[in-house]
């Protein structure tokens, strides 16, 4: 289910002799403990992340996190007992501060869409590349949202409406930049970076956006565009 081979540098990650602002602090919770030390490698390869702990079951992470606060929590949807969903609701209630970042597998599509209503922070398939775990979790911790294009694509061609026709907003070419790199995952401060521009210009292209499109959210805002793509395919 998970690659073998080690993560390879992805685009923007940063490389591992440019020092990091800020260490990003992680816990991993899944009942599978292959996929917990296939995750714990993946990440520790990362100068930028600390893996504080890991969980085989959701309670006991949350327990941790009453004393341990992290930047990144990386859970499994499906599990025994409390499952992601439900760990997914009650960080967000107790823990608002702490990224929730879902790895699912292809079945998973309700529990994708909840976890969509919910505002998580991102949603990996359990076979995403090294790289794009990494990724991921980084862009959680500094704000940004991922989705595995698959995921996406899943989710628009199954379960959400199709958009309305003539319904694309008119974006200024600034924003259609921010939109691009927005959708690859990149953060508020990596897109600021690749455009030379202020963070704060950023967040006012990515409230434009939002608006623009609809959306509560900037996983919602990515989804809406999978969502226009597969329309105009």
């Amino acid at each position: 289910m998970f690659p073998t081979s080690p993560p390879e540098s992805p685009p923007g990650a940063v490389p591992s002799d440019v020092p990091a602002a800020q260490v990003v602090r992680v816990a991993l919770v899944d009942d599978d403990p292959f996929v917990l030390t296939a995750l714990r490698a993946y990440l520790s390869s990362s100068p930028r992340i600390e893996v504080a702990s890991t969980f085989n079951r959701a309670a006991d992470a949350l327990a941790f996190l009453r004393t341990v606060p992290v930047h990144v929590l990386l859970t499994d949807v499906r599990m025994p007992g409390m499952d992601g969903l439900e760990l997914l609701t009650r960080v967000r209630s107790r823990h608002p501060g702490t990224a929730v970042v879902m790895l699912t597998s292809f079945d998973d599509d309700e529990a994708m869409l909840a976890a969509l209503s919910q505002a998580a922070n991102g949603f990996l398939l359990k076979d995403s590349a090294p790289e794009e775990i990494v990724r991921a979790v980084l862009a959680a911790a500094d704000g940004g949202t991922t989705i595995s294009p698959a995921t996406a694509s899943r989710l628009v061609a199954h379960h959400l409406r199709p958009a309305r026709a003539g319904a694309r907003p008119d974006l200024t070419g600034a924003e259609q930049e921010v939109l691009a790199l927005l959708c690859e995952g990149y953060s508020n401060a990596e897109i600021a970076e690749r455009l030379v521009v202020a963070e704060s210009t950023v967040k006012t292209h990515v409230s434009h956006l939002m608006r623009k499109y609809g959306a509560a959210s900037r996983l919602k805002l990515v989804v809406a565009v999978h969502r226009e793509r597969e329309a105009a395919r």
